[in-house]
């Protein structure tokens, strides 16, 4: 099915907010199988967005709206779709009873704009958002769909998730079955140049290889009448895949890495404490992230100047000296100060030089990862060749789970 997104919003052209709707209903929409061809933005204005609309739906079957649901004077994507599609607009009595419990739970009095929110037109069908007041609705004619969303991500996110993407699905007659595959150390030309073989071979299921932030997912679809049989498909092929590049992978499901790696420690029951130098905390901001964590996250020790390194890890003066803080003497005797410390069971420790200019002889970008796990004592330099702090400091805290993994992977051999 041919698609498009229309996002609407004046905040959205003058670059006074991220249009990261767009890219999140692009995602998805690709992975069940649409075809995206189009992404129009659109300012608060009626005309422009009604001759926009018109353009999409000669283009396209359907096409996804953001923004403009509102209850203010600006909010005009409901009133221009409803006069495009020859729709009144009516009130939604569930839409207003939402509204009323909705103002009521928080002790708020609904304003007379509010009212806006509830009506809907005629013929939509609408669909809950229980993330925030306007509610989201599709609308069907002469083989066109279009669904408008309202514009905070959260609120995309939960109706995408939790309305559209169903209402999508009972629309197609065959099923899509996918898996995404999130890989990590290895880039995406030599990851495709490993799985040439079953890409060149590809029909059903497809392969599609994506780059993101230092790691690389792979998208593995079937599309088939029989459910079953898409899936087993799909199986097969993963399987053909983790056969030729399986050390890379952390997740068969999409799961960000610091999700996979802290269930991994969590379900084996394995605490952990870190000390973070040039990743500043970021490493643990992600591992917090997970769920359950608390199970077995002792601590995070930002250790930054060397007088912490030495007070709260007891890294010797002469290392400091003789190797600088920058380096992976220093990087380890952190990880097995922190375990001397705090008693956790796997520690893992973080310094270097994050950019963007060189350090003590060091490139920016060279930073080196300590970690101890029972008998296993590992360091892993990290070479970016990037200026860019922010992103060194992302791609190291990474890199922290990807050296938790091999370890875990160890110790299960031994």
């Amino acid at each position: 099915m041919r698609s498009c997104i229309l996002s609407v919003g004046t905040e959205l052209l003058f670059g006074h907010t991220i249009n990261t709707n767009a890219a999140y209903l692009s995602k998805e929409l690709n992975l069940l199988g649409f075809d995206v061809l189009y992404h129009f933005v659109v300012g608060d204005n009626d005309r422009r967005l009604g001759e926009t609309l018109k353009y999409a739906l000669e283009k396209c079957d359907l096409v996804i709206t953001t923004g403009g649901l509102g209850p203010t004077e600006d909010d005009i994507t409901k009133e221009t779709i409803a006069d495009v599609f020859g729709e009144e607009l009516v009130m939604h009595a569930e839409s207003f009873a939402a509204l009323e419990k909705y103002a009521k739970k928080r002790n708020r009095k609904l304003t007379e704009n509010n009212y806006k929110q509830a009506m809907m037109p005629q013929h939509a069908v609408v669909l809950d958002n229980e993330a925030g007041t306007a509610p989201a609705f599709a609308l069907e004619k002469d083989g066109k769909i279009v669904i408008s969303f309202p514009g905070p991500p959260r609120e995309v996110h939960y109706v995408w998730e939790h309305e559209a993407m169903p209402f999508l699905l009972s629309k197609q007659e065959e099923s899509i079955v996918y898996r995404m595959i999130r890989t990590f150390g290895i880039g995406e030309s030599l990851l495709e140049t490993e799985l040439l073989p079953l890409i060149d071979v590809q029909t059903d299921p497809t392969i599609a290889t994506y780059a993101k932030e230092g790691e690389c997912m792979i998208r593995v679809a079937s599309k088939r009448k029989d459910y079953d049989e898409a899936k087993n498909a799909v199986d097969k092929v993963c399987k053909d895949i983790e056969e030729i590049i399986g050390e890379y992978i952390y997740s068969f499901d999409g799961e960000e890495f610091c999700d996979a790696i802290g269930k991994a420690l969590i379900d084996r029951n394995i605490s952990i404490s870190a000390c973070e130098s040039c990743t500043g905390g970021d490493f643990a901001q992600m591992l917090v992230s997970v769920s359950g964590i608390s199970k077995v996250f002792d601590r995070d020790l930002v250790t930054y100047s060397e007088r912490a390194k030495r007070e709260e890890l007891g890294v010797n003066k002469e290392t400091l000296e003789k190797y600088t803080a920058e380096s992976p003497e220093v990087a380890l005797e952190m990880a097995k100060g922190l375990r001397a410390k705090t008693g956790s069971e796997l520690c893992i420790s973080s310094t270097g030089v994050a950019g963007p200019d060189a350090y003590h002889g060091l490139d920016a970008g060279t930073m080196y990862i300590g970690i101890v796990f029972g008998e296993y004592e590992h360091v892993h330099e990290v070479k970016t060749h990037r200026s860019d702090r922010n992103w060194n400091r992302n791609f190291c805290s990474l890199e922290m789970f990807n050296q938790i993994k091999k370890a875990i992977a160890y110790k299960g051999k031994i």
